[in-house]
């Protein structure tokens, strides 16, 4: 398994670990139970584990594609840049996971206000997830960038030009 490989298997949690931590935050909130939100705490703690794990192979990763054709430094500098964001963000989520599952255990005051704080950062988490997975799945593939106009039978003009070029 290459460096782009193993970056590849680790990036998908922090982001869908976020959205479902998210959705059962609300659950435990909403029906009041602590084994619940335990359990969203939970997810977004793993989610920051893969975020650092992640962050940790994208160097790897970004050196094995930056030179290939179609992908550009440009490319992979905004995936960067938005992933550090999105890290930082799970970083601090993770933080407050745990500060929530110790206010759970103790039945602390301050839980259901860790909660919802948790739930305001995962809301951020998913918003910057969705960033960071556009622009990282812009990194290999052309037909989602924004800019990158469609010919009449459906191919990529940049890919369809890379490959007229390769038969001259």
């Amino acid at each position: 398994m290459n460096d782009a490989h193993l970056h590849m298997v680790v990036n998908h949690f922090p982001i869908i670990g976020t959205i479902l931590g998210f959705g059962v935050l609300i659950a435990g909130m909403f029906f009041k139970n602590n084994s619940v939100k335990n359990t969203a705490y939970c997810l977004f703690i793993v989610g920051a584990i893969f975020a650092f794990a992640s962050m940790a192979t994208g160097e790897g990763a970004e050196e094995m594609v930056e030179d290939m054709p179609s992908v550009g430094k440009q490319i992979i500098h905004e995936h960067e840049e938005m992933a550090e964001k999105l890290a930082i963000v799970l970083y601090i989520l993770g933080l407050v996971s745990i500060a929530g599952l110790y206010t759970n255990i103790k039945n602390n005051a301050q839980a259901k206000l860790v909660s919802f704080l948790a739930l305001t950062i995962a809301a951020v988490g998913i918003f910057l997830g969705k960033q960071t997975g556009t622009s990282g799945g812009e990194v290999r593939h052309t037909e989602i960038r924004a800019n990158t106009p469609a010919t009449t039978n459906g191919e990529n003009a940049n890919t369809q030009g890379a490959e007229e070029g390769d038969n001259d």
